[in-house]
């Protein structure tokens, strides 16, 4: 008798069959789980064709921005915008560009939220802790007036998807700081 055997002896009757199945027998493999995909990682998409090529469209029902790189096709970002009665919409224009950027709550901001925002009145130097994140695009309207709303980058990048931002559109830093380098001042924006 081999010690296999001399082991299945000992065991209760009962207890023989089910080892010897898992022992003699191969179990099917459990199914290879996908990858999930994030749905709000770049992709390239089809778009209406009548944006302009370079423009931005942002949906933001969708949690979406779309830059227009050939008639019809854009790169899909995700994004997070403004929450209920923050969200921004209209035409703008890129006015201004910025690396690490500082930041200064509104006074709306510091309004709604003294405990939160009043101690960055002042404003908060750029850097990796600053919530402007990595870049900022500044939107001005046809006038050429500061809207106070930012394409930026985040801190939070679990917020893209959502809407918790203050009226502003955040990307992930990643993001932003591929569409910074792609965008001139002048970039005609379109939020929806």
């Amino acid at each position: 008798m081999n010690r296999r055997q001399m082991l299945l002896a000992t065991l209760p009757l009962v207890a023989a069959p089910t080892l010897l199945l898992a022992q003699d027998k191969a179990l099917p493999a459990a199914p290879k789980a996908e990858p999930r995909r994030d749905p709000y990682a770049p992709t390239e998409v089809s778009i209406r064709n009548d944006f302009e090529v370079g423009s931005i469209v942002v949906v933001s029902k969708d949690f979406f921005l779309y830059h227009v790189v050939a008639p019809g096709r854009a790169v899909r970002y995700g994004v997070a915008v403004g929450k209920d009665e923050l969200v921004w919409k209209g035409r703008a224009t890129v006015g201004r560009k910025t690396e690490w950027p500082s930041w200064r709550p509104t006074p709306a901001m510091i309004k709604r939220k003294p405990e939160q925002y009043g101690r960055w009145a002042d404003g908060m130097p750029g850097g990796p802790t600053n919530p402007l994140g990595a870049r900022a695009l500044y939107l001005y309207d046809a006038r050429g007036n500061d809207t106070s709303i930012r394409i930026h980058g985040t801190t939070e990048p679990n917020s893209i998807g959502r809407a918790v931002s203050n009226g502003c559109i955040r990307m992930r830093n990643e993001a932003v700081m591929a569409l910074y380098e792609q965008i001139p001042v002048g970039t005609p924006v379109y939020v929806y």
